[in-house]
């Protein structure tokens, strides 16, 4: 019930609270709060399988930048999407939680963190000014996210370690991503081909992790000699390069769209070839299968469902998780050539 506005089944039905049968009761408020990227909100949503079977007849609230990529459509629903804003943050802050699971390590997200009252917390909060781990099962996660040399020893995936930051243990739960085909065009595909989706960007900050265009374009021939059709993915920032290697290679490129949409196109491919990217979360989420270009970041992080192939540089990469290539020796990326992802898409397709 929202006392707020008018009640949808009394409107509709004529009932009022003491014969209501539309009304799903709940016996505890959980609270998630994950601001962004964009990617990390959508690899977080296997979280919500052991919430809702640990906490029955639970109200889920989750915070984000990025509400309209929360599932909406399955059991395993967000219940309240919030987009964080003064006006959430204020709702929230007056609001009791039975359980806050706070996963991001920024400072506005800590704050809030610790603000807010509930019975048990999980994750991070802010402690005199510094981000501290609510319990002992979240040291792991900080630690490799502080210090290299714990990062690239750790073995597990990103969603085991946030899976034990909450006291569960992973089991391979997937993704959960709406599909709104409200959002879908008309593409032009052939139906005939095998489409595999290139999605050539990693936004402005991790430079480190671009591909040179002449691999790009070269992966580009390779495919459309092997008669797969070929479609360039990216947003608003790839879109001069995109339309720069569509003009090329006579090559797809539809343009750049709001989320849902880009969330359609991705839908249409069989194969997604990427970097670690939100494009590569919307892809695992969709169970496409993905051949996942990595250089800057440890593999084990990565959950890919048996469902696509991490390549890497030959070269050793010296720029660990930096956003800009420091290594003034060679850029290790130019070392990843386009046989390796060619003859990967090729496993893939079998």
């Amino acid at each position: 019930m929202k006392a707020d506005v008018p009640c949808k089944p009394s409107k509709l039905y004529g009932v009022d609270c003491s014969d209501c049968k539309y009304y799903d009761r709940f016996n505890k408020k959980i609270l998630i709060i994950k601001l962004g990227a964009a990617g990390d909100v959508i690899r977080t949503t296997p979280l919500l399988y052991p919430l809702k079977d640990e906490y029955h007849y639970s109200k889920i609230f989750w915070l984000t930048d990025f509400p309209e990529l929360l599932p909406s459509d399955s059991e395993f629903n967000v219940d309240v999407p919030l987009k964080f804003n003064l006006q959430s943050v204020l709702y929230l802050q007056e609001t009791k939680f039975d359980v806050l699971i706070n996963l991001d390590k920024d400072k506005e997200a800590i704050a809030l963190a610790s603000k807010i009252q509930a019975f048990k917390k999980f994750g991070y909060t802010l402690i005199n000014g510094m981000c501290y781990p609510v319990t002992k099962d979240a040291e792991h996660k900080l630690l490799t996210g502080m210090f290299d040399e714990y990062s690239k020893k750790n073995m597990k995936s990103y969603l085991d370690e946030i899976f034990e930051i909450c006291g569960f243990n992973f089991k391979k739960e997937k993704y959960l991503l709406d599909i709104d085909n409200n959002y879908d065009k008309e593409w032009d595909f052939s139906g005939k081909k095998k489409i595999v989706g290139l999605n050539t960007g990693c936004g402005s900050r991790w430079t480190s992790r671009l591909w040179k265009n002449e691999y790009w374009v070269e992966l580009i021939n390779k495919l459309h000699d092997k008669n797969y059709d070929v479609v360039l993915l990216g947003g608003e920032q790839e879109h001069e390069n995109n339309t720069y290697l569509s003009e090329l290679t006579n090559c797809k490129y539809f343009g750049h769209f709001n989320l849902k949409t880009f969330v359609n196109l991705v839908n249409r491919c069989d194969i997604v070839v990427t970097q670690v990217t939100m494009g590569l979360h919307i892809a695992i989420g969709l169970n496409k299968k993905v051949v996942l270009l990595n250089n800057i970041f440890n593999p084990n992080e990565f959950e890919l469902y048996g469902n696509g192939i991490i390549v890497q540089p030959q070269k050793e990469c010296k720029c660990y998780f930096s956003p800009k290539c420091t290594n003034e020796e060679y850029k290790c990326m130019d070392s990843l050539i386009p046989e390796q992802v060619f003859d990967s898409v090729n496993k893939l397709s079998i």
